[in-house]
């Protein structure tokens, strides 16, 4: 974005008009659309009247923290864990990804000298952009939060290895390694392997590989990750990799199955802390998934029909971005091939004033800096774009709006 091309008084025209239009319109978050949810109706009549697992187990009863084995073998190869260190819980990873702060807080991790609540500080890692949530949960906790910038192979390794070699506070690292919220950036291989080799001054530091998106491809091409947890343990970390993910935008975003991966201790771990909390998880939902979902090629025909129906919403952001501001200097943005989001970057220090732009025209936004640590982004010019939700011609007229607020501010600010 070197040179800019915009006429001031042409950008106040085309503002004028647009808030003359009333729009009310909202690509804020990265929700699965009504037409999405659909394709999981099927669902709510099952079980009906199964009510065993595989082994024998009445799903119906208490018990079963592991979750159902035969749903943790479906989606063993999908994360990348074998099928008995991987657990299936609840309905949410985020709630995984909490109660696993929570426990490291409360009781020593495996390799730790203490709980995480003894320590004089601990702080994470965050590659930026990145997902508020991750940073929001974080910050509840008191941890501190460390910005690092990603590259189009993931975050910027050689920062992350500098700064995790120098600070035994740093307990933590927020991944989002496929398809990442909000750039659409998978990690590279080279990259894996060295967040599984590093040396960490912090003998229970952790990677937190939220691996959200690792089914959802808008593409006949899957892109290719690395394996973490192996890597991991090739390199002698065996314990370094916690991995997360979950069916809540795969079938029923309120009512997914979330899981839990990591090394043989760590789960060990896991089920001995957790146990006080909960005397298992909602199996039948889980005997649910497996009926309705059946094995690995019954996932991948149901993620290509979510494909079908939200890969013209992204086609439709790009090619409107490339018609209103393509070669004008004023925004750059990102074209992934899988994931929910898409990262626009504007001209430095115009974002939140973009957001607020596009707030009072009707469109509304995820907030400027939630892709950023305590909703500060140093430069101020990213800007998440959720395009799922909406209808098409929802999204067209959004985005067609935002490009008329990304001229203005640009214009102002000149």
């Amino acid at each position: 974005m070197t040179t800019l091309s915009v006429d001031a008084e042409t950008a106040r025209s085309d503002y004028a008009a647009l808030v003359e239009r009333g729009l009310f319109l909202d690509i804020t978050r990265g929700k699965p659309s009504p037409r999405q949810l659909d394709l999981s109706n099927g669902m709510l009549g099952l079980p009906g009247d199964v009510f065993k697992a595989e082994d024998g187990t009445d799903v119906r009863n208490y018990g079963g923290l592991n979750g159902l084995a035969e749903l943790r073998r479906l989606f063993s190869g999908f994360l990348q864990v074998p099928a008995d260190q991987l657990l299936a819980a609840g309905n949410s990873s985020l709630e995984l990804m909490h109660d696993s702060v929570v426990q490291a807080m409360l009781s020593a991790l495996p390799g730790a000298e203490r709980r995480w609540a003894d320590e004089e500080r601990v702080a994470f890692l965050c590659p930026v952009p990145g997902y508020d949530r991750h940073f929001a949960l974080s910050e509840r906790f008191g941890i501190e939060l460390i910005q690092v910038p990603m590259t189009e192979s993931g975050p910027d390794m050689d920062v992350v290895e500098r700064l995790v070699a120098e600070d035994a506070g740093i307990k933590g690292i927020w991944c989002v390694p496929k398809y990442s919220n909000p750039d659409g950036t998978t990690y590279s291989d080279e990259t894996v392997r060295r967040l599984a080799a590093m040396t960490t001054a912090a003998p229970d530091f952790r990677i937190f590989w939220d691996n959200a998106y690792a089914i959802h491809h808008l593409t006949d091409v899957e892109a290719p990750l690395a394996d973490l947890l192996a890597l991991c343990e090739e390199n002698g970390n065996a314990d370094r990799a916690f991995v997360f993910g979950s069916t809540s935008k795969v079938t029923l975003a309120g009512a997914g199955v979330g899981f839990f991966g990591a090394s043989k201790a760590n789960i060990a771990w896991w089920l001995g802390k957790i146990g006080k909390r909960t005397i298992g998880p909602d199996k039948i939902n889980q005997l649910r998934h497996i009926l309705f979902l059946k094995d690995e090629d019954g996932v991948r025909a149901h993620m290509r029909k979510h494909r079908e129906l939200i890969a013209p919403k992204f086609d439709a952001v790009d090619r409107i971005l490339t018609e209103e501001l393509g070669g004008t200097g004023l925004a750059s943005w990102t074209k992934p091939t899988g994931g929910y989001f898409i990262s626009l970057t504007v001209v430095p220090g115009t974002a939140k004033e973009v957001v607020r732009l596009a707030k009072a025209a009707g469109i509304a936004l995820t907030p400027a800096g939630a892709t950023h640590p305590y909703g500060d982004d140093p430069e101020d010019k990213t800007i998440r774009i959720a395009p799922t939700f909406p209808e098409l011609a929802e999204i067209e007229e959004a985005v067609k709006g935002l490009t008329v607020c990304v001229r203005l501010a640009a214009a102002e600010r000149a």
